[in-house]
């Protein structure tokens, strides 16, 4: 088990790999590293791997303030400069997204590439939905809307495939015993403000990804990114919801692989 502190919190962090180019792992809300353990597994051999939990979930410190999305991003800096980690590869689902957004806007030094999944550069728009949700958590626990919550993070092909119901159980009970603490970093996803002004300052080559089955960032999200950032590339994954590296991995390696691929061979034309 590792720690890090930075920005004033102490991060959990996982390392893999030992290859020359680094891949940065940023999970959305209400998951941890474990989101992106199928990625890491197929990349370790070829890359260093880091996958770190945000503050207030996972391992990391829950500390009083600072679960918006600038402060989170800030905790992303320290990180990457902390570790040593830049100019790297940075992944980012859902609220990971957010964040490697305005990483590679605002730094875009340590950005060597970035790959999003499952996201939104706008504000949310189901910010009710979400509120009533989060109300009903603080009063009597996740475990109340652990179904309701499956309903917005996974696709329904991984819902209703029976041969998949071991993992199902797994999510589920990972979802109903989050502590009541969570309920900040859920207002710092729910209030958090757009990022779509500053995407055409991220220069770095960009894949965006989504599930088409994505009911919480839903595929005209990622389109809308795509047409904002100018060296981007958009990948729909079939059959996947909003954690498409856990519903549909294969489809997401396979993209990430090719993305990463095209980018070396295009630096290798450069160099000859």
């Amino acid at each position: 088990m590792s720690f890090v502190t930075v920005n004033g919190v102490k991060l959990y962090y996982e390392q893999s790999g030992e290859g020359e180019e680094t891949i940065l792992f940023s999970h959305g809300l209400l998951f941890d590293t474990r989101l992106f353990e199928k990625q890491i597994a197929y990349f370790q051999n070829r890359y260093r791997c880091v996958a770190y939990d945000h503050r207030g979930q996972g391992q990391s410190q829950t500390p009083d303030e600072g679960f918006d999305m600038d402060t989170l991003t800030e905790d992303a800096l320290q990180l990457i400069k902390t570790l040593n980690l830049g100019p790297c590869h940075v992944v980012g689902l859902s609220m990971g997204g957010f964040v490697g957004m305005r990483l590679a806007a605002r730094h875009p030094e340590l950005v060597k590439s970035l790959i999003l999944l499952e996201t939104s550069a706008d504000e949310e728009t189901s910010v009710f939905k979400y509120r009533l949700l989060s109300l009903i958590f603080r009063w009597f626990g996740a475990g109340a809307v652990a179904n309701q919550i499956m309903n917005v993070l996974f696709g329904q092909k991984f819902l209703n495939d029976p041969q998949r119901k071991t993992e199902r159980d797994f999510w589920r009970h990972e979802i109903a015993r989050y502590p009541k603490t969570i309920v900040q970093a859920v207002a710092g996803v729910i209030e958090r403000q757009p990022v779509i002004a500053e995407l055409k300052n991220i220069a770095a080559p960009t894949l965006v990804m989504v599930g088409n089955q994505d009911v919480a960032t839903t595929p005209d999200k990622a389109e809308r990114i795509h047409n904002h950032i100018r060296n981007s590339k958009l990948v729909v994954i079939k059959g996947a919801g909003h954690s498409s590296s856990i519903e549909e991995p294969e489809q997401v390696n396979a993209a990430i692989e090719e993305f990463l691929r095209d980018l070396q061979d295009d630096f290798s034309a450069d160099e000859a």
